[in-house]
């Protein structure tokens, strides 16, 4: 008898902590597409294009991002949401460092020259 009312007992618990997560992840709300830019995501345009219109590189993921042949200005739009931030570093692997922390629905007009990697993170 007491391992089924520990059992039921860590079934209510366990529905009722899933209850809260549902919850507290419906309540950040989604971003809109930003100059091109989908929700969730941290854009790069070409160098040059200003006003920003078609991203020429998309990051999804959370983690650092290698960038390869980014010189000159750019913009770098983050377009995520729920509190997820980006940074350019000078070192590959998000390494050396590390500058212009854009909270979401930020971006920067920026030199892409020294920047060798895109840090995405929560």
């Amino acid at each position: 008898m007491r391992t089924k009312l520990r059992r039921a007992a860590a079934l209510v618990a366990g529905t009722a902590a899933a209850a809260v997560l549902t919850v507290g992840t419906a309540t950040a709300a989604p971003a809109s597409p930003w100059a091109g830019c989908p929700d969730g995501a941290v854009c790069v345009y070409p160098e040059g294009q200003n006003p920003a219109a078609t991203p020429s590189l998309t990051f999804w993921s959370y983690g650092a991002h290698n960038l390869s042949g980014q010189y000159g200005f750019h913009w770098v739009l983050n377009n995520q949401y729920g509190g997820a931030h980006a940074k350019l570093c000078s070192g590959y692997n998000g390494t050396g460092t590390c500058h212009h922390d854009m909270a979401p629905q930020n971006g920067w007009w920026t030199d892409l020259t020294p920047v060798n990697s895109i840090v995405l993170y929560q």
